[in-house]
């Protein structure tokens, strides 16, 4: 009587075809962790945004923006932490144009470059805020922190 010669459950191929499969998806994941991790840049020629009578010139070398929507309620109490040591600027997507207060520069845009900014930075909510940081003096700034939720309840 002969042996029947087929491929057992736990062959050689059966296992490196799970290694590999499993690696696959392993690296998968690390590369979207990487590309959805990495920090931005926003370049201040390029991104028109207005104030209450003029358009957004930096002067600061590093800003806390925060994205938020003057519909929501006021902005105004949830600042006040953020600007005791930093220069804020405050980017409505409502469109309301306000004038700058203390530390705080208020600004605006058009829906497309408001789009663009969302999209860029990946704001899932808002009031949400981040740092960036002067690169040249070509109005150039790094995004230099993860993405936080601001508080407005107090």
């Amino acid at each position: 009587m002969q042996k029947r010669r087929g491929k057992s459950l736990f062959s050689f191929s059966y296992v490196f075809a799970s290694f590999f499969g499993a690696a696959m998806i392993a690296a998968a994941f690390a590369y979207f962790n990487y590309k959805y991790s990495q920090y931005k840049f926003i370049n201040f020629k390029e991104t028109i945004l207005y104030t209450k009578s003029q358009l957004f010139v930096p002067e600061k070398d590093r800003y806390i923006v925060v994205i938020y929507s003057s519909h929501m309620g006021n902005i105004d109490k949830a600042l006040v932490p953020l600007q005791r040591k930093n220069s804020v600027l405050a980017i409505d997507l409502y469109q309301q144009r306000r004038a700058a207060e203390g530390n705080v520069t208020f600004a605006t845009a058009g829906t497309n470059t408001l789009l663009k900014i969302i999209h860029r930075f990946h704001i899932r909510e808002v009031p949400s805020y981040f740092m960036i940081k002067k690169q040249n003096d070509h109005g150039r700034y790094k995004q230099d922190s993860k993405i936080y939720l601001l508080d407005t309840v107090q």
